[in-house]
């Protein structure tokens, strides 16, 4: 069974830096698409960065050059830095994995909770 287990998020006020990371189990990540996808409130997800398992990386235009996607495969694990954080990244951030045809993912995590002040 997929499990991914989100850690990191927190409160940070604009301007600030958060890594958040992703735990997997019962996968190998490396054969695997990852990404994180990210949820306002009264919004929709929003998936803003995704690698795949040759570690071709891609961004939404909303955090592209403030956030970085990477994984350790050794580690089974993905994470994400975001830095020049502003308020409107205040969101629920989930990691996902095993991306379809149709953009989605098959598995996802809980998420964890980002708020960014101003």
């Amino acid at each position: 069974q997929v499990q991914l287990v989100e850690s990191g998020g927190g409160s940070v006020q604009a301007g600030g830096s958060l890594r958040l990371s992703c735990a997997a189990s019962g996968y190998t990540s490396s054969n695997f698409c990852m990404g994180w996808v990210r949820q306002a409130p009264g919004k929709e997800h929003e998936g803003i960065a995704t690698i795949n398992s040759a570690g071709w990386v891609s961004y939404a235009d909303s955090v592209e050059g403030r956030f970085t996607i990477s994984k350790d495969s050794a580690k089974n694990s993905l994470y994400l830095q975001m830095n020049n954080l502003k308020a409107e990244d205040t969101a629920m951030y989930y990691c996902a994995a095993g991306c379809t045809a149709a953009g989605g993912y098959k598995f996802w995590g809980q998420g964890t909770q980002v708020t960014v002040s101003s």
